[in-house]
C-alpha cells in the first residue's frame, strides 16, 4: 500500500519500505515531492493520481538501488552524477575540460562537501568572494575566471534541479560577476607596435614569425592557426580555409571542427603575406626531407608542427609568446588580444563592421559591435571630422 503523507499546502511526504538491515531493523526511505501547479492541486482525482504515479517511480528507485537520499547526495557526488548523465552526453570537449577545471580548482574546495539541498545563494557567493588562484600567488584573479566559475556552477545546479534532486537552484538568484571595469575595452598594439613587434620576431625561428603573421593578418584564433595545413592554403588564389581547430581536452588536445557555422571561412590575405607563405613552406618541406623517418606524422601536413611533424600542443604558442614578450621588452598583451589588434587595425582603416565580423569568424556582427564599440565609435569620429571639412568648405561656397 502506498504511504503517501500530506506535509502542507504543496508538499507531500512519499515513503517506501526497503527490507530490514543487519540488525533485523525496518529500512525506510523517505522523499518530499512539491506540486506548483495549483490546479492540480485542486483537482483531488488528477492529484492522486499524480500522487501514485510519483510514489511508483520513488518506491522503483529505491528498490533497484538508484535512489540517494538527499541528506546523502553531496555536491561532490552529484557532479560524478552531473559528468556522466549529462557533461560527457552534451557538452563539446573543451567545455568539459573547462568546467572540470573549475570544478577541481574552486568549486569542490569550497562547497563540495555540503549536501546538494543544503546549499543556499549564500553559500554560491561565499564561493565566488573567496575565489583564489591556482598558482597560489596573491595577484587578483581573472573576471573571466570568476564568470566561468559562475557558469559552471550555474549549469551544475541547472541540472540538480531538472533531475528533481533539489526544489530550487541557489544560483538563480545570483548575478554573474561583473568586469570589474565595467564594460572593459580589449587590449590592443597600436600601429607602432604592432612595427616593433614585428621587428623584434624576426630573429625568431620561422614558424613563429608565421603564426604571429596570420594572427594579425588573418585576425585568427591560436586553434585555428594551430589546425592548419597546407591543403587549406591557396597560394595563387591568396587564401586560407578554416575547417579545423586544435584545442584543449581533458586527455590531450583535441582535432574538431569550428564551434559555429561561422567560424568555417575563406580568409583573403596580403600578396607580401602570401609570399611569406610560400617561402615557409618551401623551408617546411626541406625540414620534412631532412627529417626523412624521423618524421612520424603521415596523415597530415600541419603548418605548425614540431621537428616530427606532429601538431603543437595547445598551450605552446602561449608559453612561447609570454617568453618572448619578456625577452624583447615589448609591452605585454595576451596572444589573442593581437586578434582583437588585427580587428582594430581594419577599423582605423575604414573596413567595415560587417566585413571584419565575417573575417573574425563572428556568429553574429553584434559581438563584432560589442567587443570592438569603443574603436568603432572613435572611427565614427574621425569620419565626422572629415566630412566637417566637406561641409565647411561649403560655407564659403
Amino acid at each position: 500500500m502506498a504511504y503517501i503523507e500530506k506535509r502542507g499546502e504543496s508538499s507531500f511526504l512519499l515513503r517506501v519500505e526497503a527490507g530490514y538491515d543487519s540488525k533485523g531493523k525496518r529500512i525506510r526511505r523517505s522523499k518530499t515531492i512539491r506540486i506548483d501547479d495549483k490546479a492540480l492541486l485542486k483537482t483531488k482525482r488528477k492529484l492522486n493520481d499524480y500522487l501514485e504515479m510519483e510514489y511508483h517511480k520513488f518506491k522503483s528507485e529505491v528498490h533497484s538501488g538508484n535512489y540517494i537520499s538527499p541528506e546523502k547526495m553531496t555536491l561532490s557526488n552529484f557532479i560524478n552524477v552531473w559528468k556522466t548523465k549529462y557533461a560527457e552526453k552534451e557538452l563539446a570537449e573543451t567545455s568539459i575540460s573547462n568546467h572540470l577545471f573549475h570544478i577541481k580548482n574552486h568549486i569542490l574546495k569550497s562547497i563540495g562537501h555540503m549536501s546538494l539541498d543544503k546549499i543556499k545563494p549564500i553559500h554560491i557567493l561565499n564561493t565566488l568572494d573567496n575565489l583564489q588562484r591556482v598558482d597560489g600567488s596573491d595577484k587578483p584573479l581573472s573576471d573571466r575566471t570568476k564568470q566561468d566559475v559562475y557558469l559552471t556552477l550555474r549549469n551544475i545546479f541547472e541540472r540538480s534541479v531538472e533531475w528533481k534532486f533539489i526544489n530550487e537552484n541557489p544560483v538563480k538568484s545570483i548575478k554573474k560577476p561583473r568586469n570589474s571595469n565595467g564594460n572593459s575595452e580589449v587590449l590592443v598594439f597600436s600601429e607602432d607596435e604592432v612595427h616593433e613587434l614585428f621587428l623584434a620576431v624576426k630573429d625568431e625561428p620561422i614558424h613563429w614569425r608565421l603564426f604571429l603573421t596570420l594572427v594579425l593578418a588573418g585576425g585568427l584564433r591560436r586553434s585555428e592557426c594551430l589546425g592548419l595545413e597546407w591543403t587549406r592554403v591557396n597560394i595563387k588564389e591568396q587564401t586560407i580555409d578554416i575547417k579545423e581547430v586544435i584545442t584543449k581536452g581533458r586527455k590531450g588536445a583535441v582535432i574538431k571542427e569550428p564551434k559555429t557555422k561561422k567560424s568555417k571561412r575563406l580568409i583573403s590575405l596580403p600578396e607580401s603575406v602570401i609570399k611569406e607563405l610560400a617561402e615557409y613552406q618551401l623551408h617546411w618541406k626541406k625540414e620534412k626531407l631532412k627529417m626523412g623517418e624521423l618524421w612520424t606524422e603521415e596523415k597530415r601536413e600541419w603548418l605548425f608542427c614540431n621537428e616530427y611533424g606532429n601538431h603543437f600542443y595547445p598551450d605552446t604558442p602561449t608559453t612561447w609568446w609570454r617568453r618572448f614578450i619578456n625577452r624583447v621588452g615589448i609591452r605585454y598583451i595576451r596572444l589573442h588580444d593581437l586578434r582583437h589588434t588585427s580587428a582594430t587595425l581594419l577599423i582605423n582603416q575604414g573596413v567595415h563592421a560587417k566585413i571584419i565580423s565575417e573575417r573574425l569568424g563572428h556568429s553574429d556582427i553584434r559581438v563584432t559591435m560589442n567587443t570592438y564599440g569603443h574603436v568603432l565609435r572613435h572611427a565614427d569620429q574621425e569620419a565626422a571630422n572629415k566630412l566637417d571639412d566637406l561641409f565647411s568648405n561649403k560655407k564659403s561656397v
